[in-house]
């Protein structure tokens, strides 16, 4: 696939301000329904034109998706953790790839929640306000070991001159705002964020897998980017009391597989009661009153309600960690890794094997390349290949049976 360079900054304009009246999750969840249903409704066809739902993904942004778990001090809509979870399950029940776009955007938010000591916390709420969303990445594929840095900064007078190139930057097209890092002369990795209308910023439409298709993870291409030192992110010193600050990022991963899971769920249903036959031999008048058809669907609404279960029941342990200290915090936060790695695990499960058995409720039709069914296992497929979910199975065995604790890589 050719890359080519995109600029969507006049699609992705930044909103106005905050207004005045006061979020709650409930307004938030109500704004955004009509425009969910329109990302479910164009879904299929989008992927398959690769048409980004930019007017879509800018309206929930308006409607303060971001702001469900901020403070309501904060301007936000005062929600727990579990509320943000089941909002980023619908968005993904009705685009996944549209859920995955927003992942940066709801965890940046997430730091703003949790960390009272967040570095730049008050800018960074100053553009949650606005309705400004949020990409950012350190993967590269310029070469060497799995996180290394290639990309370089020079100093040059009082600012750094940025070259490099970043990829799997999700959500890159529809953010106003991009986060990374390079190494510096002095092998220093320096983290910055910088807006994506910077000069020598190019955001380049070449992400290529089988799934999630438009979440928009390509290239982020630096070309003697000039950043000033109040863009870089001060790195506070010492290990926090809670080392595992990547768990929210992987409890988001496991909340779209569940919302993959309970989409596959909603167009076996929908294809069963307008479209299907029952076959030759069933004993059935109709496919709804076919008992096969029945188990299969059943199953696969059985799966779907496990991986959201799981998920929102880690969301809610993890919510639990905020505000502990010292070795409580560490012991908590280390619970809590292993249950969203075990939730993830279930929810990747449960979204492969919901996906695939959509295709058993129906016969050579269901299989018809213009319903896109086959995008549901696609998708589950391409989220679980984050990091790998044999792992996950492997550390939380260790930590049961040993009490190891988990990896603080960022994947736990």
């Amino acid at each position: 696939m050719t890359a080519a360079p995109v600029d969507r900054a006049a699609e992705v304009s930044p909103g106005p301000s905050a207004p005045s009246a006061a979020l709650t999750v409930a307004g938030i969840r109500a704004a955004a329904a009509p425009i969910l249903r329109r990302l479910a409704e164009t879904a299929r066809q989008r992927e398959e034109t690769r048409d980004y739902a930019f007017a879509e993904v800018r309206a929930l942004a308006e409607a303060g998706i971001a702001l469900t778990g901020l403070a309501v001090s904060d301007g936000g809509a005062g929600g727990s953790l579990r509320e943000v979870t089941e909002l980023v399950i619908e968005i993904a029940r009705a685009d996944s790839s549209v859920a995955q776009a927003l992942r940066s955007s709801f965890l940046i938010a997430n730091q703003v929640a949790a960390r009272p000591d967040l570095p730049r916390r008050a800018l960074i709420l100053e553009r949650l306000r606005h309705r400004d969303l949020f990409a950012g990445t350190v993967n590269e594929r310029t070469g060497g070991a799995s996180g290394q840095v290639n990309a370089t900064a020079r100093r040059e007078g009082a600012e750094w001159v940025i070259d490099g190139e970043k990829y799997y930057s999700t959500g890159g097209l529809y953010a106003q705002w991009f986060s990374t890092q390079a190494r510096t002369e002095d092998d220093e990795i320096l983290r910055f964020t910088v807006p994506v209308d910077r000069s020598g910023v190019e955001r380049l439409d070449d992400f290529d897998a089988i799934g999630q298709r438009l979440t928009a993870s390509g290239t982020t291409r630096l070309t003697g980017v000039r950043i000033s030192d109040d863009e870089v992110t001060p790195q506070p010193g010492g290990e926090p009391d809670n080392p595992w600050q990547g768990s929210y990022a992987q409890l988001y991963l496991a909340a779209v597989q569940a919302g993959i899971a309970a989409r596959a769920r909603d167009d076996a249903v929908t294809f069963v009661r307008e479209r299907a036959r029952p076959i030759k031999h069933s004993t059935a008048t109709s496919s709804v009153e076919d008992p096969y058809v029945r188990q299969t669907v059943g199953e696969i609404a059985a799966r779907a309600l496990a991986a959201r279960a799981v998920v929102l029941l880690a969301a809610e342990t993890l919510e639990g960690v905020r505000g502990r200290t010292g070795a409580d915090a560490r012991a908590a936060g280390a619970a809590a890794a292993v249950q969203v790695a075990q939730a993830g695990v279930i929810a990747i499960e449960s979204a492969l094997a919901a996906a695939e058995l959509v295709f058993d409720v129906g016969g050579g039709s269901i299989t018809d390349r213009g319903l896109g069914f086959d995008r549901h296992w696609r998708n589950a497929r391409t989220a679980a290949n984050h990091n790998p979910r044999q792992w996950k199975q492997a550390v939380a065995g260790a930590f049961h049976l040993t009490g190891e604790a988990p990896p603080t890589t960022g994947l736990f």
